[in-house]
């Protein structure tokens, strides 16, 4: 956890691909109140098992077992069904039967999210496993280390177009860190331990073991590897000492210097280290999507999110900086716009885990490899020492400027003139009431960007969402996989009418397994992200983007039935002076899933924005207001 605030200093001067390395595999699980992603990242070998004859099936359920797995997110059919049976008979691994498989890749995600562990999901052969396409894509894009299994038809069967069989092994291989097909049974117990490794270390990714039915079948001697023998997967963690010196140098002589901060400070666990060199440079910070609690949003130097819809000041003092050191981000198009034209005065520094983002979208002038965490660390010292030898930065004019750009733009918004509520309304009295210590999982469109924006973070892993994929349907299962993570935590999903719609049927799952998960239901009756794009660029032609879901008289669904349904609490909110009233009120109810439909206006629209393929400069505060840059400077 990301220790309490601290009053900064005066700001005149301190304002790939995978086969995998020779450790075990077995993940350090932290505390679920206390998620330490980086000690799941560091695994260490267990002591030797002696050799047991067994199934493979009862391979693979003591395999995870010895994984430190705690909870299997899945759904049994014909081919995984072999290892359903002694799943059924685990003391350890507790198995929630989802109902869809898409559901249960999200709810691993969601879980690694929380908690730093490695998820796991399991699924049967053919559309079993195809449903996992897309959580699996997410996990990949997003660095969030999980592990699916997969049954696939019988050795012999294999590349005959049997029943249910699918090439999950080639379909995911683009989308995975790494992944197996395991054939024979006695290989079971080390591609696990491998699978749990790759997925955990370097950069985190999901990795796929698809097993088939035979070796599932047959008989084996079970041996818990001591040791992982894996050629050509060495990630680096520990920086060169003279790259960080560089860094180091330029950082401390930089007048204009902003820290990029992206999801690789939240999957290092380099929260501490972060805050440290934060208070001690004088910088700029900057939090992009994935990165949000990184760093408190309460912290006087944290400018909030870039990007697309990102705050006036965070895009601006990309733009306008001498210096940009790149913390685990990956200069993705929705926070560079036009690539060609962002920060165009600045060094760039770039720390990545991953040499593969290194220099992929914009040049690094010094380019960084290792963890984050041991990044930083190695980076504190250096920069104190060119402190003391060459004085402190003077920043203090690049204060005044940012500050005046704080002053005349910050985030706010319009009430709306069709009677409904705002969104932006609803989004920051929910993260008001329910607070800091809350998990927050947004789906994708609309009420993720206002939940990134109007909700103030101020620890890492309370806020996950869909950031690279853009998945809708992420929230619902997204967010019952973290509650299962950290039971004692409040889980806010914040998700969209749209979103809902696709992978809502998880709150049975919830229900069932008294996970009661807390739902935001933004529910503007449109695919409302697509319809302010519809207003903006295509002369307000609303087509195909009426969900029919809130306004008016008809409600397809009723979502407070549906909630009925599902054994939740619904509850229907349509006036302002309801909306703090109905969020205390989910917030006493602890036994089971509460859905709050709010009726939101469904002419509100995210802003600031940078339309796509336009550079930062041309960032809109609102419709039809921009900036007056000088674009000489």
């Amino acid at each position: 956890m990301v220790q309490g605030p601290t009053p900064a200093p005066p700001r005149s001067t301190t304002p790939a691909d995978a086969s995998a390395a020779a450790q075990s595999a077995s993940s350090v699980a932290p505390s679920p109140s206390a998620p330490k992603p980086e000690a799941a990242r560091r695994p260490t070998p267990r002591a030797h098992v002696t050799s047991e004859e067994m199934t493979g099936a009862q391979s693979i359920v003591r395999s995870l077992e010895e994984a430190g797995v705690e909870v299997v997110f899945g759904i049994p059919g014909g081919a995984i069904l072999p290892t359903y049976d002694p799943l059924m008979d685990s003391k350890k691994v507790r198995h929630i039967l989802v109902r869809h498989e898409q559901g249960g890749g999200h709810a691993a995600s969601g879980y690694a999210h929380a908690t730093g562990r490695v998820g796991v999901t399991m699924a049967t052969s053919g559309p079993g496993a195809t449903n996992l396409v897309t959580p699996i894509a997410d996990a990949n894009m997003d660095s969030i280390p999980m592990v699916a299994i997969t049954g696939q038809v019988g050795a012999s069967l294999i590349g005959t177009d049997a029943f249910q069989e699918a090439d999950i092994v080639g379909i995911t291989l683009p989308v995975t860190k790494h992944n197996f097909l395991v054939t024979n049974p006695d290989d079971i117990p080390r591609v696990i331990a491998e699978a749990f490794h790759i997925a955990s270390s370097g950069r985190p990714g999901p990795v796929l073991v698809d097993i088939a039915k035979s070796a599932m079948q047959s008989r084996t001697m079970f041996s818990w590897p001591t040791e992982l023998n894996l050629p050509g997967y060495h990630p680096v963690t520990k920086p060169h000492s003279k790259q960080i010196r560089e860094a180091a140098r330029l950082l401390a002589t930089a007048r204009r210097p902003v820290l990029y901060i992206g999801g690789g400070a939240i999957r290092s666990g380099a929260a501490a280290e972060l805050r440290k060199l934060v208070d001690l440079s004088g910088a700029a910070a900057v939090t992009t999507l994935m990165a949000r609690g990184a760093l408190p949003d309460s912290h006087p130097q944290n400018l909030g999110m870039p990007g697309m819809h990102g705050t006036v000041p965070a895009v601006s003092a990309l733009q306008k900086a001498d210096l940009v050191f790149a913390l685990g981000a990956r200069f993705d198009d929705r926070v560079t716009g036009k690539l060609s034209s962002f920060a165009p005065h600045a060094t760039i520094i770039h720390a990545d885990i991953d040499p593969a983002e290194i220099g992929k979208n914009r040049v690094a002038d010094v380019p960084i490899v290792g963890d984050l965490k041991e990044v930083i660390a190695d980076l504190l010292p250096e920069l104190a020492r060119e402190h003391a030898q060459h004085g402190k930065p003077d920043v203090e004019a690049w204060w005044r400027q940012i500050d005046s750009w704080r002053e005349t733009y910050p985030l706010g918004f319009s009430e709306p003139d069709d009677g409904h509520l705002a969104p932006q309304h609803v989004i920051s009295r929910l993260g008001e009431i329910s607070g800091p210590d809350t998990i927050y999982v947004a789906g994708v469109g609309q009420h993720q960007m206002w939940a990134a924006q109007f909700i103030k973070y101020e620890r890492p892993n309370t806020w996950l969402n869909s950031g690279g994929l853009g998945t809708m349907g992420y929230a619902i299962p997204a967010a019952m996989g973290a509650k299962v993570g950290q039971p004692d935590r409040t889980v806010w999903a914040i998700d969209g009418d749209g979103c809902f719609q696709m992978t809502n049927q998880e709150l049975a799952t919830c229900t069932i397994n008294d996970i009661p998960i807390k739902v935001a239901l933004i529910n503007n009756s449109s695919l409302g992200m697509v319809r302010q794009w519809q207003t903006l660029f295509y002369e307000s032609r609303y087509s195909n983007t009426d969900l029919n879901t809130g306004h008016g008289t008809i409600r397809v669904p009723d979502f407070v039935k549906l909630a009925d349904a599902y054994g939740c609490v619904g509850i229907r909110v349509e006036h302002a002076n309801e909306v703090d009233a109905a969020i205390k009120r989910a917030e006493e109810i602890n036994d089971q899933p509460v859905v709050i439909d709010f009726n939101v206006s469904r002419d509100a629209m995210v802003w600031p924005m940078v339309a796509t393929g336009v550079s930062n400069d041309d960032i809109q505060y609102a419709r039809g207001i921009s900036p007056a840059w000088d674009r000489e400077d």
